[in-house]
């Protein structure tokens, strides 16, 4: 294993989104004559009819198709949580002393590069009212619910009971535990 401290998170979204593609592609599925034009066309549903250009993408007036573009501040935040809430259901029972560093440190990183300055600098103050608490898997998966509620009562969001984060959260299902955190087992107290 490298000494990137990095790697192992690197490695867990590499795997969360080959998971996500594999899920993906089971939803879209290719028409059976595809347009002969050198654009392909996919089809998100067989409903879905071709528009006038012969797309079978789905169409603007459908509520929940995003046009083509950046993405909004809440997909971007929606899509961080998302990670960050599944490192935690990943994280160890007993994680060495360099996992519970690269944890605080990552978190530390998001609130310095996130790219949303104003969401960023917000971060950075909930992180110094509730230091990272990464002591074990149970132990941060409630940090990461308390400090996420933090943030969402900031928006006026509704918040979510901490007391059912590992069913909203709970660890991906890989075969042969290919999801778990890797690295130095050694635990360090």
């Amino acid at each position: 294993m490298s000494d990137n401290p990095l790697e192992a998170i690197c490695m867990t979204i590499g795997r969360i989104s080959s998971s996500i593609q594999t899920n993906l592609s089971k939803l879209i599925t290719i028409p059976q004559n595809p347009p002969t034009s050198t654009n392909l066309h996919l089809s998100l549903s067989s409903s879905t009819p071709p528009t006038p250009t012969g797309s079978y993408l789905p169409q603007p007036s459908d509520p929940h198709t995003k046009q083509a573009g950046p993405v909004t501040r809440e997909e971007l935040g929606r899509a961080t949580w998302t990670f960050i809430h599944t490192l935690g259901a990943q994280y160890p029972e007993k994680p060495t002393r360099q996992q519970k560093k690269d944890v605080k440190e990552l978190m530390a990183i998001i609130s310095r590069i996130y790219p949303c300055k104003e969401c960023a600098d917000h971060f950075k103050e909930v992180l110094s009212s509730n230091p990272v608490q990464a002591g074990s898997q149970a132990e941060f998966s409630q940090w990461l619910c308390r400090v996420h509620n933090v943030v969402n009562r900031s928006l006026g969001k509704p918040m979510f009971p901490c007391e059912r984060v590992d069913a909203r959260w709970g660890k991906l299902d890989c075969e042969h535990r290919m999801c778990d955190l890797q690295g130095s087992m050694t635990p360090f107290d």
